[in-house]
This record gives structure tokens, C-alpha cells and sequence, in this order.
């Protein structure tokens, strides 16, 4: 895939740029493994300080990311300067805490008994460069969410950014330099995919975080597993959003609407699988139907906007193989399932609610990864984890019920890394995120997420010897 700006609104190349060279990817490297050599010794206040400050400018430069990313991926104009806020309050939240999230432990005195030590702490330390490779779907986002803690716990980032971003990409290099980072401390790769296992064998790379998806996943994590080398993947997600009798089913279907439809459907965390109980199914599905029926699709660049564009075309042409399949084996399209008429250019779909799917059904096994809902009809709670577990996915989960009792099976059962209760799932630098089966392993964010890139390093002091100084009694 070349390195190019394509505005999906319109399908327009407006930028291409080139591959770094073998010379000049040999630099990088090398600015990176000295980099890490001095910023691994600066201290959490100084580190703190440009973290700060690289969002500041982040807040700045708001408006003119945010059209940046919209003209390469298409998420809407609102949405993009909602994701550069988070960013920035995300960096404000690591530096605030990243010291504390780090320090020292010290086990007590009953714990270390028969260890043979006179004292002994735990620290993290940080590994080195880091290698980051991440998606376009929220490109700012998905990078910052590793950066401002790897960046905090004294790491280097080393960024290979999706092909179809590469000005974004170049952006965030530009915000650290510009907050004061020493060079090299973060680095935007543009190389093409078949780079990065080279990248990955580096011995100055220490280890690699990937977010994306499942086949990409796999290769970064068996070149790892090679060299013997950390990783942490979140990778795709087929979120299951259960709605039971006792839930506000009002609220449920607005929230659904927004759940499925945010960044154009194109979220590994929305939902997908709308597993609603028969005795409010009707009410459901009809609230539902309304609302994506009404969503706004059009020019991402409006503020009236609420779905653009897809990203690539072939993303479009890969939704419609599933909504095809899922249609000629039965399910019912209560809205949409069409390109949008008024839209000819552009990689546009219509939001769409599908009902009678069945496991038969491509769009049971694989993720959607557009404004395309699939609704199941269960009578019980019993089925309705059945329905949401027969997935290879586990990235999160969404459940809308009053009932206590149902709260902790949906805990107990529900195989995800996490559950959502009377809401949707949305990342915060407090809480872990992550998940299980093939939704990837590690954590990101929270405390977490900071010290999956740190050396969990054991300081162990043997016994004092005796003061041949102390007073005799």
C-alpha cells in the first residue's frame, strides 16, 4: 500500500510521500538507542514538564489536526476535535500520576520473613525503544494512549503509523519535538509493512505494542515471540451490547445508535452484536431503526455531519460482502444496507440495522467494521451469553440491565475484557484497556498499561552485618 493522503470523502490522492531509505532507517534507530541512553535517566518531574507541554500544544493545534485527520480517514470534523482533547487530557493524566504509578515498592517485614533479605524493593525501570505500529481508525488516539505513559516511564517510541495517515503520523513526530523531547525520543517511521519485522529484529528495539488487526497481530507477535521480545496487541473486536427486560430500553437505544455509529462504525471497541431479550426486542429494534435512520451522512467536513465516509474503499467493499452474505441467508435490513444515493463519490454506506442473523452468517464470526448493526432475538440470559461468547473476539462488552443478580453473572460469564454496565464502552487513562481470545493480550492506560513496557526489576539487601561500633549492654 503506497504512503499517501487519500481524502476518502472524495477518493482524491493528495499526498504521497516516500519510504525512508536502509541509510536513513539505520539512523533512526541509532538516534533512538542514544536517545533512550540519556532520557532513561531524566527525572519524572522534567519528564513531566514536556509531557505537559507537548499538550498544550496539542490544544493549539486542535483545529488544524483534527481537519487533518478527517481528510484521511473520514471521521467527522466534531469527532476529530473531540479526539485531539482527549489526547491532551490524557497526557496531562500520565504526567500528573506517571511517578506514582511507578514508585518503589516495599514489601514489609512479615512478607520478606525467610527470604534472607534485611530489605528488598520492587522497581520500574524502562525497557528502551518501543515500536509502536497503529491503526488509522483513530490516529492520534490510539498512538497517544501509548505514548504519553511510554514516554513518562523514561521509554522511546519508535511510530509506523498506518499507510493512509502519513500526515498525522508526521504530526505527532513534530508535537514532542516541539514540547522539548531530546531528539529521538519519538520517531515517525514512514515505511510500508513489509518493513517492520526488520524493525522488530532490531536489537536496539526492545519491544513492540500493535494495535489493528488480527493477521497483523499474528505476524508482530511470532517475530516477537522469535527474538524472544514484549508485546502488547489489541486487536479487533466484535462487542456484543445486551439489552434485558429490565433495562431502560430508551436510553438503551440511543446509547445502541451512538455504541455502533460512532467514528463511522469504524471502532474496535463499538458494538456490533445487539443481543436483546424477546420481551423487548420489538421495542428495541424500533427505537433503534429510527435512530441510525436518522443519522446525518455526508460531508465529514460539516459540523451537521454525524457518519462520513469509510476509509478505503476496500473497506467498503469488504462491508458489503458481509451485510450481501448475512441478507442472502435470511437477515432483514430494517435500514439502510445500500450506498447512499445522494453520494456517488466517496466511500460512503448507509447505517444499517440487520435483524434475524443467525450464526450461519459471515457477520456472526467476523468484525463489522463500518455503521452496520447485527440484531439477535434471545429468550433468556442463559442464551444471551451464549450469543455474546460465540465469538473468536473478547475486547469488551456492553450489558443493559437493573437486575444485581444479573450484573454479577454478566461479570462471572461474559468473556471480555470488560463489561459495561447501562452505557458504552469508551477507553479512560484510569481504567485498563484490553482484551481476551483473539481481541489481542496486555493492557494499555492505567497503571497497567504503564508498567507493561517496564522492567519489573527485584532490589534485594542480604543481612546487615553486625555494628562493631554498638555499645555492649
Amino acid at each position: 500500500m503506497p504512503i499517501a493522503t487519500v481524502n476518502p470523502a472524495t477518493g482524491e490522492t493528495l499526498k504521497t510521500f516516500d519510504e525512508l531509505g536502509p541509510e536513513e532507517l539505520e539512523r533512526r534507530l541509532a538516534l533512538a538507542e542514544t536517545a533512550f541512553a540519556q532520557y532513561r535517566t531524566t527525572s519524572f518531574s522534567h519528564r513531566a514538564e514536556l509531557l505537559n507541554r507537548a499538550a498544550d500544544l496539542l490544544d493549539q493545534d486542535q483545529p488544524d489536526i483534527a481537519r487533518t485527520m478527517t481528510t484521511e480517514m473520514g471521521k467527522p470534523i466534531a469527532a476529530a476535535r473531540a479526539e485531539a482533547a482527549k489526547c491532551a487530557k490524557a497526557m496531562r493524566w500520565y504526567a500528573e500520576r506517571a511517578e506514582e504509578l511507578l514508585a518503589p515498592e516495599q514489601p514489609s517485614a512479615a512478607d520478606l520473613k525467610d527470604s534472607g533479605a534485611s530489605r528488598a524493593s520492587v522497581r520500574y525501570r524502562p525497557l528502551g525503544p518501543v515500536l509502536a505500529v497503529m491503526p488509522w481508525n483513530f490516529p492520534l488516539w490510539q498512538v497517544v494512549r501509548f505514548a504519553a505513559p511510554a514516554l513518562m516511564a523514561g521509554n522511546v517510541g519508535l511510530l509506523k503509523h498506518a499507510s493512509n495517515v502519513p500526515q498525522t503520523a508526521l504530526y505527532l513526530e513534530d508535537l514532542f519535538q516541539r514540547a522539548g523531547f531530546p531528539d529521538g525520543c519519538f520517531q515517525t517511521l514512514l515505511v510500508g509493512s513489509g518493513a517492520v519485522e526488520g524493525i522488530l529484529r532490531d536489537r536496539r528495539v526492545a519491544a513492540a505494542t500493535l494495535t489493528g488487526s488480527e493477521r497483523a497481530g499474528r505476524s508482530v507477535a511470532a517475530v516477537a515471540g522469535d527474538e524472544v521480545k514484549k508485546t502488547v496487541l489489541e486487536l479487533g473486536g466484535s462487542d456484543p451490547f445486551v439489552v434485558m427486560p429490565s433495562a431502560d430500553v430508551e436510553r438503551a437505544a440511543r446509547t445502541a445508535v451512538t455504541a455502533r455509529a460512532q467514528n463511522n462504525g469504524q471502532s474496535c471497541i463499538a458494538a456490533k452484536r445487539f443481543i436483546v431479550h424477546a420481551e423487548v426486542h420489538d421495542a428495541f429494534c424500533e427505537r433503534f431503526t429510527a435512530g441510525m435512520r436518522a443519522l446525518s451522512v455526508g460531508d465529514p467536513m460539516r459540523e451537521t455531519t454525524d457518519v462520513g465516509p469509510l476509509a478505503s474503499e476496500q473497506g467498503r467493499a469488504d462491508l458489503e460482502a458481509l451485510v450481501d452474505d448475512a441478507l442472502r441467508l435470511g437477515a432483514v435490513a430494517q435500514c439502510g444496507a445500500r450506498r447512499p444515493e445522494k453520494r456517488p463519490r466517496g466511500w460512503y454506506y448507509e447505517p444499517t440495522v440487520l435483524t434475524g442473523v443467525s450464526d450461519s452468517m459471515r457477520i456472526h464470526r467476523e468484525e463489522a467494521f463500518g455503521p452496520v448493526a447485527a440484531v439477535y432475538r434471545v429468550a433468556g440470559l442463559d442464551e444471551a451469553v451464549t450469543v455474546a461468547n460465540d465469538t473468536p473476539f473478547g475486547l469488551s462488552s456492553n450489558v443493559w440491565t437493573r437486575d444485581d443478580g444479573e450484573v454479577e453473572r454478566f461479570v462471572r460469564d461474559l468473556e471480555a475484557g470488560g463489561v459495561y454496565f447501562n452505557g458504552m464502552t469508551a477507553s479512560h487513562p484510569a481504567l485498563p484497556f484490553g482484551g481476551v481470545k483473539r481481541s489481542g493480550y496486555g493492557r494499555e492506560l492505567s497503571g497497567h498499561g504503564i508498567r507493561e513496557f517496564c522492567n519489573v526489576t527485584t532490589v534485594w539487601h542480604g543481612p546487615e552485618p553486625d555494628d562493631v561500633n554498638a555499645p555492649v549492654e
